[in-house]
């Protein structure tokens, strides 16, 4: 494999797998998904562009021309184009998709898209295959460590995470006192942090894990600076997020971050 594509939604991940690619002289071929995917991608990718998502056909006619027969996909991107009434932005194909599943929940959807794609003869990458550096291990990164009843919070912030996770809802969980503040769903990690944490007021726990059976090609869990910021702007106390199975993109700007403003990180 000379070259690999990239399906890029929101934030920091594309960038980190584009670069990794580059470094092992794999040739990137990316396609911008939404209107807001990091500017820095284009500049260090082979070939890029900007196709909407709701614009299968599209997407993989690019990909089919510049020869692309294994993709992988990172980056956030949300189903609001489902529910925001721009239906006119979807493509046949992707109604095609649309119409063949029981449900819209993501791992229904992303496994049609994976189908679609495969029939095209374009293998779905797994996600973390060049990212492995940057999943850590169990242990504390940040100066503070939880206090006893924040790893109360914690373990119980994680056993709803999983059950959250196995109803393939979200991934990310609000807790205080061992009470939920808010559960993920549709409307992504950082509001569900801004929305519990104010419920909170302070001193939230955030918890974040895999599915009970996470596929490895989409929708791995991720955290990053953004993740630090949104629980500053509600004064969250710990983020606690699952061993080997997820993310840290700019490690050391998110525990920097969090040791200047007293957050403790862990790992578990």
């Amino acid at each position: 494999m000379d070259s690999v594509g990239l399906l890029a939604g929101v934030g920091r991940l594309p960038v980190e797998f584009a670069a990794a690619a580059r470094r092992m002289g794999l040739k990137v071929f990316t396609v911008a998904l939404l209107d807001d995917v990091d500017q820095d991608l284009q500049h260090i990718v082979k070939g890029y562009a900007k196709i909407n998502i709701a614009k299968l056909n599209e997407i993989i006619t690019f990909l089919k021309e510049n020869n692309i027969k294994k993709v992988t996909m990172l980056g956030k991107v949300t189903k609001e184009l489902l529910f925001n009434g721009q239906h006119d932005k979807i493509d046949t194909r992707m109604l095609k998709v649309l119409s063949s599943v029981p449900d819209t929940n993501d791992d229904t959807l992303m496994l049609a898209f994976v189908q679609e794609l495969a029939e095209e003869g374009i293998e779905v990458l797994d996600q973390t295959a060049l990212l492995k550096l940057l999943m850590p291990k169990t242990g504390i990164l940040s100066k503070r460590e939880p206090t006893a009843a924040e790893i109360d919070d914690i373990k119980f912030g994680f056993f709803v995470a999983k059950k959250l996770g196995g109803l393939d809802i979200g991934q990310t969980v609000v807790v205080k006192n061992k009470a939920v503040m808010a559960l993920e769903a549709i409307e992504g990690t950082d509001a569900c942090i801004l929305r519990g944490g104010a419920l909170a007021r302070n001193g939230a726990v955030v918890v974040k894990t895999a599915k009970p059976n996470q596929d490895n090609r989409f929708d791995i869990p991720a955290v990053g600076e953004k993740t630090i910021e949104s629980m500053l702007a509600v004064k969250a106390s710990v983020l606690a997020i699952e061993a080997e199975k997820t993310i840290i993109v700019d490690r050391k700007k998110v525990i920097a971050l969090a040791d200047d403003n007293g957050i403790a990180i862990t790992v578990i």
